[in-house]
């Protein structure tokens, strides 16, 4: 009975030697496959969903490199014919495949700079949402904004390339002091005493702002990274006038994905605050009329 090579060789026309390289190249990615799902199946009892998935996704990319370089050690004859294999095979696919090229260099910058990572909150041109997965050709987010308002989630999954790093202003809301500025604007009318307004709107910002040690903590973090003045941390409320009333701006800082929760339990204190003070009323746009008093001898 004729042996496996033999058979190979009279049906398909394979010589020993090439034979060889292909039992050899499947044998490596069968053991790097299984080495790959030991591993794999280890790190998922990590309850650290960040740490979890970026070990995961190490796991994957230090295999397929292993695995590059024993299977092109195996076919490719000398390191000479390696780097003449990879000059033609870059000249074509530099004319051939420009973006997907840009876009794998865009990979590669994403993992040296670091400017986004899994988990984080950022805006890309006019897409935002969070990253939650990237890869060697392209980055998601989960969306956020659009119709949605105060930055929550849509709910749907955007595929951006990775080459948008280059083109588009790239906005981390998660880096830097981590934390955002936002403002509340309470419009009161020009009769009510906007002093005692001002007063109270204080009292509930600072009741509701991040912590400042919190915030410093964070800027703390990132200062070996980025030149950051401090500033001015602490929650301010700011007096400006409108047509219909006097404006009270409330500005303090908060986590970008507690933005809505923090400006609804700021509004229902404004609100109950409000309810005690006679003397304070918010304000709407109104129309009045005035009407001049009739002169002695003319025409009613």
């Amino acid at each position: 009975m004729p042996s496996l090579k033999t058979w190979l060789q009279e049906s398909l026309g394979l010589s020993p030697a090439l034979q060889d390289k292909l039992f050899t190249t499947l044998f490596i990615a069968v053991v790097l496959m299984l080495l790959r799902w030991l591993v794999r199946r280890g790190l998922r009892q990590i309850e650290d969903p960040r740490l979890r998935y970026n070990s995961l996704k190490a796991t994957s990319y230090i295999t397929s490199f292993i695995g590059l370089i024993l299977i092109g050690r195996l076919w490719l004859e000398s390191i000479q014919s390696l780097f003449t294999f990879l000059g033609l095979l870059a000249a074509g696919l530099a004319v051939a495949l420009r973006d997907p090229i840009v876009n794998l260099f865009g990979w590669a910058f994403i993992l040296w700079r670091r400017p986004l990572s899994v988990g984080d909150r950022v805006q890309i041109g006019t897409r935002a949402g969070d990253v939650i997965d990237i890869r060697i050709f392209q980055f998601s987010l989960l969306e956020i904004g659009n119709w949605v308002q105060a930055d929550q989630s849509t709910g749907r999954i955007i595929h951006v390339p990775n080459g948008k790093v280059f083109t588009e202003e790239l906005v981390n809301y998660s880096h830097g002091l981590a934390f955002i500025w936002t403002e509340i604007p309470v419009l009161i009318t020009f009769e009510s005493d906007w002093q005692k307004a001002k007063a109270l709107l204080q009292d509930i910002a600072e009741a509701h702002s991040t912590p400042i040690e919190t915030i410093r903590s964070h800027h703390k973090k990132e200062a070996p990274r980025f030149f950051i003045r401090e500033g001015t941390l602490t929650p301010i409320v700011y007096t400006s006038v409108r047509d219909s009333g006097v404006l009270l701006t409330i500005r303090c800082l908060t986590a970008p994905r507690l933005r809505r929760s923090m400006e609804q339990a700021v509004w229902e204190a404004v609100l109950l605050a409000f309810e005690h003070h006679p003397d304070i009323e918010l304000a709407y746009p109104t129309i009045r009329y005035y009407t001049p008093p009739h002169s002695p001898g003319t025409d009613t």
